[in-house]
């Protein structure tokens, strides 16, 4: 069977998945790794990548690309998302990834990012959906927001420059967060998401991405994170209420010891439980279900589906 490889490169976090293609046309997951490595900090002020987050990712990108390589990859998409989009250096990433991981990095707008995380969600939740389907996909630095119409397309999709290492960087500035602070990433998340569109009728909520998949481990406190056991899985809005509320309180080193919670997320997590709290509560809907896939299958079925070429 071919293989394939994508890796994501967001402003949090980089996502290897190498896959098989099975002659239906699905992927069958042979490889899927995850690394923090936060690319994406202080972009928000700075407008400018990092040494110290360029030399992680790139680190890390060299080490996923050789791991595909050797795993029989026939060909290796990578994007870059939110970071990397609104960096004045973006430009000297992409070179230097290619100069040390041989790979070409596209840079995808958020339109883009949209519609590969929606196709990646209809793959598997749009058979069980009693109606439309909405996709919350939570970011570092941004978060996208894309609604099914009843016959399966895209009817909206739209990225907004919020995610859980930009409000944190923005805001958070005692540990834990104080009432001011949180207040604050609350007023304009409110602000913010009051530009959505009201959800079609029996619209079924799917968040993709490492914030959501993360506060369903925390909240089963899974000791190993077990990705059969979270993808599928539904976090009800009182759920989120008490999880959003128990993460704001805790100081960073109590939310470093959490069962489901990896350490080096741990400065984020409470600014990213509030974007999803807060999405949810605009969308006013009582739940939101778990993908454990996201923007990396979405791309590997963009790239190498059957019919695409793999170059």
């Amino acid at each position: 069977m071919p293989r394939f490889a994508s890796i994501d490169i967001g402003t949090n976090s980089v996502l290897l998945l190498v896959a098989d293609r099975l002659p239906d046309g699905h992927f069958e997951a042979v490889v899927e790794r995850a690394e923090i490595t936060r690319l994406g900090r202080g972009v928000d002020t700075s407008r400018v990548l990092s040494s110290d987050g360029m030399e992680a990712t790139l680190s890390v990108l060299v080490a996923f690309a050789n791991e595909a390589r050797e795993l029989g990859a026939e060909g290796i998409a990578v994007s870059a998302t939110s970071a990397a989009r609104d960096a004045k250096n973006g430009a000297d990433f992409i070179a230097a990834a290619k100069a040390r991981a041989d790979v070409t990095v596209e840079i995808i707008p958020g339109e883009m990012e949209a519609q590969l995380s929606f196709a990646a969600v209809a793959q598997d939740f749009a058979s069980e959906a009693a109606g439309p389907l909405l996709v919350v996909d939570i970011g570092g630095g941004s978060t996208e927001f894309i609604y099914g119409s009843d016959a399966g397309t895209v009817a909206f999709r739209h990225s907004f420059d919020v995610g859980a290492v930009r409000l944190t960087e923005r805001y958070v500035r005692t540990d834990p967060l104080s009432p001011d602070e949180r207040g604050a990433i609350e007023a304009h998340l409110r602000d913010t998401f009051s530009a959505l569109p009201p959800p079609p009728p029996a619209a079924m909520l799917v968040g993709v991405a490492g914030t959501v998949t993360t506060l369903y481990a925390v909240q089963h406190q899974m000791a190993t994170y077990d990705a059969e056991a979270v993808h599928g899985g539904t976090l009800s809005r009182g759920e989120l209420d008490a999880l959003t509320d128990r993460l704001c309180s805790l100081p960073l080193d109590a939310r470093r010891a959490l069962p489901g919670l990896q350490p080096k997320r741990a400065d984020v997590i409470p600014a990213g439980a509030l974007i999803l709290r807060e999405a949810v509560k605009a969308l006013g809907l009582d739940a939101c279900r778990v993908s454990d896939r996201g923007l990396r299958w979405g791309l590997l079925a963009h790239r190498f589906g059957s019919g695409s070429s793999p170059s």
